[in-house]
C-alpha cells in the first residue's frame, strides 16, 4: 500500500532518495530477492524512516513503477506546434524514442519483474499498465485526434486504439525477442527498421482524403 504521505510527497527529496535506492536494489536483486533492509541501506535512510514512507515492499515497488513510468511517458510523448505538419516525422521520432527506452536492459529487466510479480500482486501489474502503456496511448491518441481534426490523417473511429496499434507495430517481433532474452537488447538497427515499417503501415491505414506531403506522395491527386 502507498501511504497518503507518499502520494503527497512523491516529488520531495526524501521520497526520491528512497525511490532511487529501491530502483538500484530491485534491478540488482529482483522483486523477490530485494529486502527492505537493503533498500534502506542503499537509500541512506533508517529502516524506520523507510517504513514511514512505504509500509511494505509491494507498496514501494508500486510507487517506483508509477513514478518511473509516468515520468517516461511524459518525456517520450511530447508534442509542440512544430509537430503539426509532418506526421510521419513525428511518428518516427516518437517510435524510435519509445523503442530506444523499452529495449534498454534495465527497462527489460523491470518489465520481467512486473510480469513475475503481477500474478500474486495484481496492483503491481495495474500500476505498470496505467502509468506506462495506457498513459502513452492516451498521449499519442490526443495527438492523433488533433491531426484528424485538422484533416492531416483520416478520422479514426477510436484514436486511442489507433495509437495502440501504432505502438504495437513499432514493437514488432524484436521487442518480444529481447524481452524473452532471444535477441540482444537495444539493437538500434532492429527497432529502427521496425519503426520505419510501422510509420509506413500506419499512414497507409489512416491516410487522409485531404492529402498532405507527409502522408502521401507529392504528386498524388487530391480527391
Amino acid at each position: 500500500m502507498v501511504t497518503d504521505k507518499t502520494k503527497r510527497g512523491l516529488g520531495d527529496g526524501k521520497t526520491r532518495q528512497i525511490l532511487d535506492g529501491a530502483r538500484t536494489v530491485f534491478l540488482a536483486d529482483g522483486f523477490d530477492g530485494a529486502s527492505m533492509n537493503e533498500i534502506a541501506r542503499a537509500a541512506g535512510v533508517s529502516k524506520g524512516t523507510l517504513y514511514v514512507y512505504f509500509p511494505s515492499k509491494v507498496g514501494l515497488f508500486e510507487a517506483l513503477i508509477r513514478h518511473d513510468r509516468s515520468l517516461q511517458a511524459e518525456q517520450l510523448f511530447q508534442f509542440g506546434q512544430e509537430d503539426d505538419e509532418d506526421i510521419g516525422q513525428v511518428l518516427t521520432r516518437i517510435g524510435v524514442g519509445l523503442m530506444s527506452e523499452m529495449c534498454k536492459p534495465d527497462h527489460l529487466a523491470h518489465v520481467r519483474m512486473v510480469i513475475g510479480a503481477a500474478a500474486k500482486y495484481p496492483q503491481i501489474g495495474k500500476a505498470f499498465f496505467e502509468a506506462g502503456p495506457k498513459a502513452g496511448v492516451q498521449h499519442l491518441g490526443d495527438y492523433l485526434k488533433k491531426q484528424a481534426s485538422a484533416g492531416r490523417i483520416a478520422e479514426p473511429m477510436d484514436a486511442e486504439l489507433a495509437a495502440d496499434q501504432f505502438i504495437q507495430l513499432c514493437q514488432s517481433d524484436y521487442y518480444k525477442a529481447a524481452l524473452f532474452c532471444v535477441a540482444e537488447p537495444n539493437d538500434t538497427t532492429a527497432f529502427t527498421e521496425a519503426v520505419a515499417a510501422a510509420v509506413t503501415t500506419f499512414l497507409r491505414a489512416y491516410r487522409s482524403e485531404r492529402l498532405t506531403p507527409s502522408v502521401a506522395r507529392p504528386d498524388a491527386p487530391i480527391r
